[in-house]
């Protein structure tokens, strides 16, 4: 396992949400895990939150911005939020389950 970290409060602020997706659920067969962070996350701080969270050692993490669509509802347009989703590659034998609840 990787070294294991304090955890601090910040590290929940940079890590979300895990996104549940058949993409995310296909890139889990290759030791990858895909978070929702925060928009102003860099990659060394979601790197450093998700080995003190899930005690796992991370490989390396690709970040992609996603810009809201604007969509339409009872005739009224709106604009879905930006979110950033990071790709968090995990070392060889290392897996987190992102349907356990973090304490």
């Amino acid at each position: 396992m990787a070294k294991k970290q304090g955890i601090d409060s910040r590290h929940y602020d940079v890590i979300l949400a895990p996104h549940i997706t058949e993409k995310a659920t296909l890139l889990s067969e290759n030791n990858a895990v895909v978070f929702k962070v925060a928009n102003d996350a860099t990659k060394p701080q979601i790197k450093s939150a998700v080995e003190a969270l899930f005690d796992v050692k991370v490989m390396k993490v690709n970040t992609i911005l996603t810009k809201g669509k604007s969509k339409r509802w009872k005739g009224k347009p709106y604009k879905r939020s930006d979110f950033k989703k990071a790709i968090v590659t995990l070392a060889e034998g290392q897996s987190v389950d992102v349907t356990e609840q973090l304490g």
